[in-house]
């Protein structure tokens, strides 16, 4: 046997296990009760009997795994993302931007009052932003369970108004559990939720006590009008066409990552890929390299004055300068 034979049969193999795991997580997620079970491990037997045929030279086990794999993309790929079901009552309405000139007129915008993450009073309204009052584009990281992972929220300060905020959520259906494995199989359709700081910033740092940290990004007033229309943009898209969410390519960081790349050549600046974009908890590291915040202070510094989840505490979320006064320590970013 000679070593290109070796090498590609530990390819083909390494594809056949890629395959077996990635379908077994899919029927084990898209199914339920017993036969998820049962369907996850038959399908994790064929993967490695095809393996074993691999190396035996007995052709007809790997070629009856393809056929069986083919046949579970073409039921995966039959899977159509929806907005018409029963949604949880946070993520019951999408928001939808409308824009006259420099007029925005954000509907459906979420304000709700959180005393816990499950008991709230919900209030949906219509307001009304000026672009040519947007100021900049300030960052909010909320971490829940240690340093790796955190939610972005991206907030856009006004003059002469509090700002508008963006979250990116996974939308599901009441009774409906989050897991985030289940995450990569089409389980979830993707949501955004518009709103003020006090509803999404305040459900975090109040009702669910996390760590929130806040980190101003080096943005003009222009640049950031530029980020805030890209996201008037892609909410309308997704009021028009639902869209699966996926914990790995479009989640609250990856898809704010393609939003600004998709402005950022007009302002002649590059955004490298990196790892960071994809653990989010790490993304502060991240901008802090590409001088998006700070970068004259160093990471740790500037991370110990961004938590403001303490801070916000203190704040009641009905106090009209609840934005204001919980960005009061935490460094401007540089133009």
């Amino acid at each position: 046997m000679t070593i290109l034979i070796i090498a590609l049969r530990l390819l083909a193999t390494l594809v056949v296990l890629a395959a077996t795991t990635w379908g077994s997580g899919l029927l084990l997620f898209r199914l339920s009760g017993t036969m998820a079970t049962v369907a996850a491990v038959g399908f994790g037997v064929a993967g490695l009997a095809g393996a074993i045929g691999i190396w035996s030279g007995a052709a007809r086990l790997p070629l009856s795994f393809a056929v069986l794999f083919v046949g579970l993309l073409g039921w995966w790929n039959g899977f159509t993302p929806s907005h018409n079901r029963d949604w949880i009552p946070e993520l019951a309405r999408l928001p939808s931007i409308s824009r006259e000139g420099e007029s925005l007129t954000v509907s459906n915008l979420r304000n709700f009052n959180w005393r816990t993450e499950s008991d709230y009073a919900e209030r949906w309204e219509t307001r009304h932003y000026d672009l040519s009052k947007v100021e900049g584009i300030d960052l909010f990281l909320s971490y829940w369970s240690g340093e790796a992972i955190a939610h972005l929220l991206v907030s856009f300060p006004f003059a002469d108004q509090p700002p508008l905020t963006f979250s990116i959520e996974v939308r599901r259906e009441k009774g409906e559990e989050w897991s985030a494995l289940a995450g990569f199989f089409r389980s979830y359709e993707m949501a955004y939720v518009a709103a003020p700081e006090r509803d999404l910033v305040g459900l975090r740092s109040h009702a669910r006590k996390e760590d929130v940290r806040l980190f101003r990004i080096a943005a003009t007033p222009a640049q950031a009008r530029d980020v805030l229309l890209a996201y008037v943009d892609d909410v309308e898209r997704l009021a028009a066409q639902p869209r699966w969410y996926n914990t790995l390519m479009t989640n609250c960081t990856t898809v704010v990552y393609t939003l600004v790349s998709s402005v950022a050549p007009a302002w002649k600046f590059s955004l490298p890929l990196d790892p960071r974009v994809l653990l989010s908890g790490y993304l502060p590291g991240y901008l802090h390299r590409i001088g998006a915040v700070r970068s004259d202070i160093p990471l740790e510094e500037l991370v110990r004055q961004a938590r403001i989840g303490e801070k916000a505490r203190a704040i009641s979320l009905d106090d009209p300068e609840f934005s204001t006064k919980i960005r009061e320590g935490v460094p401007l970013g540089r133009r």
